[in-house]
């Protein structure tokens, strides 16, 4: 663009002082005689970016230390107080890093403009995020730690199935969409979803069949655990927003997984053999252990090493992903006992209530209590059983009371779990 020549009476940035023909364009303000060149726009809009207030609080995660989030998970879980004690330490980590990062990091510049050192508080030491298994028996509650911990720290989680999943291209879930439930539950603040909780459950069930690499495609099996490997590490992930790949031509949501907490959770059924094994447990003599620790799961899958879960099944790289490894602890009698009366929401303190809103009092005794969790511990499903097992025992009572208003107490014996007898009911004397 040609400049003009300057004249006496040629307008003036009033910030720079550069005349109208020094400069590509001069706007002129709706005061008179008061204008702002292009040049100062660019240099105020840069000054703003830089100068951009650190990320509000509302971005920060409220953290809590991991002696406060054991006694918040101590209201809702029972029993499992070591691996309460390793989630708290792994969770306060992860979030202080998030934090960290989202404190110091150089929030004006896009993701793929920050460097190395920037993404890491501006210093040299890079901070490296540590996902999380979980193994142990079917309903000793694996996935209510998860959704607790995400509770307790008011993130946004999603949780999945891994035997939904397949390789990308296959009938089946693609893995994006796991993150694409995150974003959901998120209300599709891509901020908030990137420092969620995702819980991939039934990892044990994408094991491959042996340790030898397969030469026939696995979809549902070694070739998930490949495909979960980009999502997992920290990378910005393309999600799409639909669900699945049948519109090519559809917009993706950008998504970084850096900030993501994935805890992956199974039974993992037999890998206490294949610990025990490594271990040599089998030995006789001062060398040996005694046959009760050798065959007790609770004592064996503490002792868990990384080749044990790659002798399972699990992909070296995926094992590499996922540091921190906590055993679940079958429950016990007495633990369910507790699950059924202590908890926040404890399913007899449920019914308490319930039948309160009728006018009636609800009493489970303590032989009620024993054998409702001695039938748990019958059918094999942990804590999940418990639900069950009082429903059943429920049912008529829950459906006599609201039309019977001379019933003023109920009481429910272990006659009434066992044999399906009728509760004691005590009636209004008038």
């Amino acid at each position: 663009m040609s400049k003009k020549n300057i004249g006496i009476d040629e307008p003036c940035c009033s910030f720079c002082g550069k005349s109208e023909s020094q400069v590509e364009h001069l706007i002129a303000a709706p005061e008179d005689n008061v204008y702002i060149c292009n040049e100062c726009v660019a240099i105020c809009r840069d000054q703003l970016y830089e100068q951009a207030a650190p990320a509000p609080a509302a971005d920060a995660v409220a953290l809590l230390s991991p002696e406060q989030l054991k006694a918040e998970l101590d209201k809702y879980i029972i029993g499992q107080d070591d691996a309460k004690r390793v989630l708290s330490v792994a969770v306060y980590n992860h979030y202080k890093r998030v934090n960290y990062n989202l404190r110091n990091a150089g929030k004006h510049k896009r993701d793929d403009e920050r460097t190395v050192s920037e993404r890491n508080g501006g210093d040299d030491v890079e901070l490296n995020k540590s996902n999380i298994l979980m193994f142990g028996p079917s309903g000793c509650g694996k996935t209510l730690l998860a959704q607790t911990l995400s509770k307790i720290l008011k993130v946004p989680f999603a949780m999945v199935d891994a035997t939904t999943l397949t390789e990308a291209g296959y009938v089946g879930e693609d893995v994006e969409n796991i993150l694409l439930r995150l974003i959901k539950n998120a209300d599709y603040d891509i901020a908030a979803a990137e420092r969620g909780i995702i819980y991939i459950d039934e990892v044990d069930k994408i094991a491959r069949k042996s340790e030898n690499v397969s030469i026939t495609r696995d979809v549902s099996g070694e070739g998930v655990q490949q495909s979960l490997l980009k999502i997992i590490e920290s990378t910005v992930s393309s999600v799409p927003p639909n669900g699945g790949r049948k519109h090519p031509q559809q917009e993706f949501i950008h998504m970084d997984t850096t900030n993501v907490l994935f805890i992956l959770g199974g039974a993992f059924v037999g890998l206490d053999k294949i610990v025990a094994d490594r271990q040599g447990t089998t030995r006789i003599g001062f060398g040996g252990v005694l046959k009760s620790e050798a065959t007790d799961p609770d004592a064996i899958l503490p002792k868990v090493q990384p080749q044990d879960l790659i002798k399972f099944g699990l992909i070296p790289e995926l094992v590499g992903r996922v540091p921190v490894t906590v055993a679940l602890k079958d429950l016990k009698s007495e633990d369910l006992v507790r699950v059924l009366t202590e908890p926040k929401n404890a399913i007899v303190k449920q019914y308490v209530k319930l039948l309160e809103l009728d006018g009636v009092s609800l009493e489970f005794n303590s032989g009620a209590l024993s054998a409702i969790a001695d039938k748990a511990i019958a059918l094999h499903t942990g804590a999940r059983g418990l639900r069950t097992i009082v429903e059943n025992a429920m049912l008529d009572i829950m459906y006599k009371v609201p039309s019977d208003k001379s019933i003023k107490k109920i009481v429910i014996t272990a006659a009434t779990i066992e044999d399906g007898a009728t509760p004691e009911v005590i009636r209004d004397a008038a």
